[in-house]
């Protein structure tokens, strides 16, 4: 009787045991937006179906340090704020530039890389672009959703501001003479152009920014606690060196 009893007892606190390594391992998941079309910070991997890149590389890494998973959703760059407000997903994590009108809907982590704005002219045109003024009366092109739509339209310059899914559309139109000039995020423009030798399309040396931001992670307003983990999560990939890791991987340094 004894000897059942002790050996229930020994059961008992193994299995207590395995409770609370399985309660350790039960690790939260939180679902991040990235779009499908950001290479190489977020993109669709077609082989894979996954979307992949430097942001997601990064957010997991954060996850793995701060003890939370990732699932990754794929979301088109105009839907991740309405996505995070409405909680499909509770973080952004794309090549989106931190702005003082975004900063009024959504909180953003700490900056993780600089990120201006680039001009994209024919392969051909050696014209010396430095402002926006150098291209006035001119049809010019952006990414629907993004800061650079409205940027060109309030500068009143030009008679068209043509609006595109994608970097890669602008790209084409761009080199078979369609368009003008383009206008994209400055170091996916020039990743896209370096793995498309045929686009018939350059980035302007001469162009001067005049959006020198940063991007930034997004989350909902008031979501302090996973802002923290977050934000201590990208200092210790910083300090360590995994970032630029990260960044070299892609080409982004």
């Amino acid at each position: 009787m004894t000897h059942h009893f002790s050996r229930w007892l020994h059961a008992l606190a193994f299995a207590s045991v395995a409770a609370a390594t399985t309660a350790s391992l039960a690790q939260p998941t939180i679902k991040v937006g990235s779009t499908p079309t950001g290479v190489p910070f977020t993109f669709m991997d077609t082989k894979t179906q996954t979307i992949e890149g430097a942001m997601v590389d990064l957010i997991t890494a954060i996850g793995q340090d701060q003890g939370f998973k990732v699932q990754v959703e794929a979301t088109p760059f105009s839907a991740l704020i309405p996505s995070l407000t409405s909680n499909k997903i509770d973080v952004i994590s794309a090549a989106m530039l931190i702005t003082a009108a975004r900063k009024e809907v959504i909180d953003f982590s700490d900056p993780v890389f600089p990120y201006p704005e680039g001009l994209i002219v024919k392969a051909d045109d050696n014209k010396i672009y430095k402002s926006l003024a150098d291209l006035k009366g001119e049809v010019v092109g952006a990414q629907v959703g993004t800061v650079y739509v409205d940027f060109l339209k309030k500068n009143g310059e030009f008679p068209e501001v043509k609006t595109y899914d994608s970097i890669a559309d602008i790209i084409r139109d761009v080199g078979l003479g369609r368009l003008k000039a383009g206008f994209g995020d400055a170091p996916i423009v020039r990743y896209q152009l370096s793995q498309r030798k045929d686009a018939g399309a350059k980035v302007s040396e001469t162009y001067e920014p005049k959006m020198d931001g940063y991007v930034g992670m997004g989350l909902r307003k008031g979501d302090k606690e996973l802002l923290a983990k977050i934000n201590a999560g990208l200092a210790k990939m910083k300090s360590s060196g995994k970032l630029d890791e990260i960044l070299k991987k892609w080409n982004l340094k």
